[in-house]
């Protein structure tokens, strides 16, 4: 079993735009009976409002965007390379199709406060949804950004306050 040690999010070492745009992370929100994961590269974390916190964007047609919709909390996970096989099925594949831990071997596990993780990650953000925004094409100041929407489906941004921060305990 794989331990975990709570840590100051402010002290992790690896460089954000690579852990989340190359290495890839788990976004996953809902209660132990009913959740659903994603695979997202596209997101940030940072300072805003004095917390620390995560955004991540989730287009309304995945399935994840009702778990999101539904509770408040979500978690970001993050793996060893050995698990790019798992993400990228979580990325091509629909919870609504698949038991995406039962397919991939993933082990979901809860937070002291309740929230989806997988035991297999080397480090879990919990946040708490403080805000979202619809992206309006309208604000758009490069007209590049418009070609990552051919069917006009904007993300939905939400902005989490990173409540607890878990590592591996190596």
């Amino acid at each position: 079993m794989i331990n975990f040690i709570k840590t100051d999010p402010a002290r992790i070492q690896e460089n954000a735009i690579d852990l989340i745009g190359n290495q890839w992370m788990l976004i996953t929100a809902g209660t132990r009976d009913s959740y659903n994961t994603m695979t997202a590269s596209w997101g940030g974390s940072g300072m805003l409002w004095n917390k620390p916190v995560m955004f991540v964007f989730v287009r309304p047609q995945r399935y994840t965007y009702g778990f999101l919709e539904a509770n408040d909390t979500f978690t970001c996970c993050f793996f060893d390379h050995k698990y790019r096989n798992a993400l990228r099925f979580c990325g091509a594949n629909s919870g609504r199709d698949f038991d995406k831990a039962k397919e991939t071997g993933l082990t979901p596990a809860e937070t002291e406060s309740g929230s989806i993780y997988f035991s297999e990650s080397r480090l879990i953000l919990e946040c708490k949804k403080l805000y979202f925004q619809d992206l309006d094409p309208n604000g758009f100041l490069s007209p590049v950004i418009q070609k990552n929407y051919p069917l006009n489906d904007y993300h939905r941004m939400y902005v989490g306050e990173i409540t607890t921060c878990l590592i591996q305990d190596k």
